[in-house]
């Protein structure tokens, strides 16, 4: 291992250990010329070297990429183009030609392996939403009330391209943008034709059983996929000295996109939980043309990523747009694990690079969140992008600290929360830099002389960190005003800390972690929440369908989850003794514990132990204590934990801290003699039962959503089309009769159904909320099963919905067999 200093900044370059050095390469072969890249020297050797020249010949031009975009914009500007001409060409506008421009400016900052272009898709999807926002903000000044039209954002689009272009030719005019002989480099890299035909079977299995189960099928091929997708996450672990850095690249990005269809292309509405009101506010820009946030202040009507972006992908390609959300965005977000082992591979081996990748997708809320959350899987596209320049260090450090600032700026521009955790870990981190120098001979020794070097000695700097914040405070205050969620969150987080009560309870996500603190039953929640209502209520208790007495007289009980029969397999385990179901929930609870162990051990035997994985820098120690801090503070401060979550807090601390999880999981395993492999085949168990496959396979488990047409995911969010039809027939109807009366749905059938819908609608949590004059439509679920939920303190929460009671009070007016209206 060395130590390189460039500027009197620390990094790590390389670590070669004995049982490793006959397995993982020690070079990285640029496929865009051609050379190999020592990784201890950064010196370029081998004989491809020599066959530079040669290779260029099959590199694009620039008058390739001029004459593609120009073909490209006359096809979605002329209404003549076949839709799969016009969806190609929107994509090449919008994608693939600034990822060609992007990519060799990219890598005068980022010269390591893939990183140029890793780093290029955040600049991309940045450059995209900028677009939008200057065509949306400067032709209302001239004039055009509707500036979002394909033709404004076709033109800023190829302007765009042409400006790039001009920037790539003046600062990078000796750089290609890549090769076109695919096929040709598929042969001269190892283990990319296999990762690739491995991955697209993975794929086509991941589409096929989706839709499958959205025909009403059963799991059976999902399933398969699921096992696929594992499967080729632990032959790119086995093969990892054989296969080159492109192909176990292109695998892990195949296995993972292929888990994430599985879930985001079920159903054939928009199915999930924030995606559902994130593609009620792109409707929202899209309907007008216009994306103006005051006329709806909500902290998802400023976030760039579900707003402006989807409605240039949808003016440009003519797609249909839920599949923007369904299969685009998860298309852009599948990149993130990438980035990851990217990241990781520029400071460890591939071992640990690869380890840590596997572990990323095999966190639960990868599998079961992320996919719902567009806003989110975009800024951590560009968080990716970010942890990549900052661990390249053969790249100019200045320019490398002015491109982790603007990519954090698109954090910002793409979601507020993850902007904020960002900003606040850095800081920690800062202020953890600032102890270890201080508590440290040699820190206290550079302190006393006040020594230039060691103020340069981090790559992360205070204005690296002020420069993001400020723009978080801009973006949420004077631009946007949608900041009061944000302003709300600190003042209740504030209150919880200086008086907290014995009322105040975070998620139950937090009694995974080992710092959770007390927690309540549903039960218990629900009775709070009801108390809460009913008391908010007691003012228009007059005006309210139900009265004081009929409340009182309802059996608020909180119904639990309904487990799957036993199968063959876990009625032959149960008879032996060994419970099924207490099995499962063991499992899940083990893992949680496991990562949490895992990461805390890894950061201890990095800094403390004689031989390790790997050694940390003081920047990759100070972020990785800085984004555990951050999941333990989520968990102590209630209002946190249920605003934002302390699984999606792990899942975005995993940046930083994921090296070091892998670390310590393979120090555990050292007693193996081909640790790395039984850490992959760990990894693999842990991923069948986390997506599902081992329940399944068993039962005595809440079904999943990816592979199941039953349990809670879909109950509550999949979009049945017998509500929708009900929907439109009530705003049909009340349009016909020019009926004002307003219209009520619980809460999560307002979610999926709001979208479909022009008339006023309103979503209530319980019963004690009914209003006399209003329809009340009651969605498939509640419906069918007589069962209602609601979303309280971080917390899904289902009761029995009294709707005998309801029903002697209002008339039906419509009934589909799936869907109620009631009046």
């Amino acid at each position: 291992m060395t130590i390189e200093t460039d500027d009197n900044t620390l990094a790590l370059t390389a670590v070669t250990h004995p049982r490793e050095h006959r397995t993982e390469t020690d070079t990285e072969t640029d496929t865009e010329t051609g050379t190999e890249t020592d990784t201890e020297t950064g010196t370029r050797t081998g004989p491809r070297a020599d066959r530079r020249r040669r290779n260029n010949r099959f590199a694009v031009t620039d008058g390739a990429v001029l004459i593609a975009s120009a073909l490209s914009t006359l096809a979605v500007l002329l209404s003549v183009a076949p839709p799969l001409v016009r969806l190609a060409a929107g994509l090449y506008l919008l994608f693939g030609a600034p990822l060609q421009l992007w990519r060799p400016l990219a890598g005068r900052i980022v010269p390591t392996g893939s990183g140029r272009t890793l780093v290029s898709v955040g600049l991309v999807l940045i450059g995209d939403m900028l677009t939008a926002l200057v065509v949306n903000t400067v032709l209302p000044w001239v004039g055009v009330d509707r500036p979002l039209t394909t033709e404004s954002l076709t033109a800023a689009t190829a302007l765009g391209i042409g400006v790039l272009w001009w920037f790539r030719r003046r600062y990078a005019p000796y750089e290609r943008t890549g090769p076109t002989r695919l096929w040709a480099l598929a042969r001269a890299t190892p283990g990319l034709g296999m990762a690739s035909a491995a991955g697209a079977v993975t794929l086509l299995c991941a589409i096929a059983g989706t839709i499958r189960l959205n025909n009403g099928y059963g799991g059976s091929v999902s399933i398969v996929a699921s096992v696929l997708g594992g499967l080729l996450l632990l032959l790119l672990s086995v093969k990892r000295g054989k296969y080159h850095l492109t192909a176990l690249e292109t695998g892990l990005y195949m296995a993972a996109l292929a888990l994430l269809l599985l879930a985001s292309l079920r159903g054939w509405f928009i199915t999930g939980h924030d995606v559902q009101t994130e593609y009620l506010f792109y409707r929202m820009a899209l309907g007008g043309e216009y994306w103006d946030v005051s006329t709806y202040r909500h902290a998802y009507n400023a976030c760039l990523s579900i707003t402006l972006l989807p409605v240039s992908i949808r003016q440009l390609t003519g797609i249909n747009d839920i599949y923007i959300f369904k299969a685009i965005i998860p298309a852009l977000f599948a990149v993130t694990p990438v980035m990851l082992f990217r990241s990781v591979r520029s400071v460890a081996p591939r071992s640990v690079s690869l380890l840590a990748a596997v572990f990323f997708v095999a966190f639960p809320t990868f599998l079961t969140d992320m996919v719902f959350l567009g806003r989110q899987a975009i800024a951590f596209v560009l968080l990716g992008s970010a942890i990549v320049v900052l661990t390249d260090s053969r790249g100019p450090r200045r320019a490398r600290r002015v491109l982790f600032v603007v990519l954090l700026v698109g954090v910002v521009l793409s979601h507020y929360s993850t902007a904020y955790v960002v900003i606040g870990t850095l800081t920690l981190a800062l202020a953890y830099d600032k102890v270890w120098r201080l508590v440290s001979r040699r820190g206290r020794d550079r302190f006393r002389r006040r020594r230039r070097e060691d103020r340069m000695l981090s790559f992360l700097q205070w204005w690296m960190v002020l420069v993001p914040a400020v723009a978080a405070v801009v973006w949420a205050g004077p631009v946007t005003h949608t900041g009061g969620q944000l302003h709300e969150t600190v003042a209740t987080a504030v209150s919880d800390l200086i008086s907290p009560g014995k009322n105040q309870s975070g998620s139950s996500d937090t009694g995974y972690s080992l710092f959770g603190g007390e927690q309540l039953s549903a039960q218990q929640r629900l009775e709070q929440f009801v108390k809460e209502s009913e008391a908010d209520s007691a003012k228009d208790r007059a005006n309210l369908l139900l009265t004081k007495k009929e409340l009182d007289g309802i059996d608020w009980t909180a119904v639990s989850s309904a487990d799957m029969p036993l199968t063959p397999l876990g009625r032959i385990l149960d008879a032996v003794g060994i419970p099924v179901p207490s099995l499962n929930g063991a499992v899940r609870g083990a893992v949680a514990y496991f990562f949490q162990l895992m990461t805390v051990l890894g950061i201890w035997v990095v800094l403390r132990a004689r031989r390790s994985a790997f050694r940390a820098v003081r920047d990759q120690a100070t972020m990785a204590w800085a984004a555990l801090s951050t999941v333990v503070l989520f968990t102590v401060v209630p209002q946190l934990s249920v605003d934002y979550g302390v699984l999606r807090a792990f899942q975005q601390g995993l940046f930083f801290f994921a090296p070091f999880l892998a670390a310590g999981t393979l120090w555990v395993l050292r007693w193996a003699r081909r640790k790395e492999v039984l850490g992959a085949v760990l990894t693999f168990c842990l991923l069948l039962n986390l997506v599902g496959v081992m329940p399944k396979v068993l039962g005595g488990y809440p079904a999943q959503i990816q592979l199941s047409n039953s349990g809670d995911y879909y109950d509550i969010y999949y979009t049945q089309g017998q509500e929708v039809q009900a929907a439109l027939w009530l705003d049909a109807w009340k349009r016909a009769q020019e009926d004002a009366t307003p219209i009520q749905m619980d809460s999560f059938s307002y979610t999926r159904l709001k979208p479909y819908m022009a008339s006023d609608a309103k979503g209530v949590t319980t019963p004690v909320w009914l209003a006399k004059e209003a329809y009340l439509l009651l969605g498939t679920t509640p419906a069918r099963t007589g069962r209602v939920s609601i979303f309280y303190r971080g917390d899904r929460i289902t009761y029995e919905f009294p709707r005998a009671l309801v029903e002697k009070k209002k008339d039906l007016v419509y009934n589909n067999g799936g869907s109620v209206v009631l009046r």
